[in-house]
């Protein structure tokens, strides 16, 4: 799948990546370690431990590397709150441990992790920390599939395609 222009986007790292994605790789079972939110302008957001902590860039989409998944029911005004409020805050590598490995769902209230990030910044407000790259994406999957959420993302993208022709 293509990044489409205007919608947001859940990007599900699936690249070989460091040790750190192969353990987080090895402890969910799964092919992905890390999560995005990718803004219909382009920026992608989210916690990485590489970068120190919650921030948004420009990363060169490689499909090889990423597996996308719309989120047409997304609110990007919640999104842009939660990333201003946790911007530039450091990553939260007690609680990847605490809730994550260990399962306990303790977290740090100042940090956070990747995937923890985007499910918040998705609405899924207070458990946010449960979720993995791989829950997560199985959640957003399992919600697109609703018949009203199909419904509200045809009649969206019929509206987007009248505005471009």
């Amino acid at each position: 799948m293509e990044l489409k222009p205007g919608i947001v986007t859940l990007a599900l790292y699936k690249g070989k990546g460091q040790l750190f994605n192969a353990l987080i790789r090895a402890w969910t079972g799964s092919i992905y370690s890390h999560c995005e939110l990718v803004m219909p302008d382009g920026r992608w957001l989210s916690a990485s431990a590489m970068d120190g902590g919650v921030r948004a860039k420009r990363i060169d989409y490689k499909p090889e590397h990423w597996e996308l998944l719309p989120v047409p029911w997304a609110n990007v005004r919640t999104i842009e709150a939660v990333f201003e409020n946790h911007e530039g805050k450091g990553y939260d590598w007690a609680g990847i441990f605490l809730s994550q490995l260990l399962g306990s769902g303790l977290h740090s209230e100042r940090r956070m992790f990747c995937s923890e990030f985007c499910a918040v910044a998705l609405g899924f407000t207070g458990i946010g920390q449960r979720y993995s790259p791989v829950l997560l994406g199985e959640t957003v999957h399992r919600i697109n599939r609703l018949p009203f959420v199909q419904l509200a993302h045809s009649l969206a993208e019929e509206c987007t395609d009248a505005k471009h022709a």
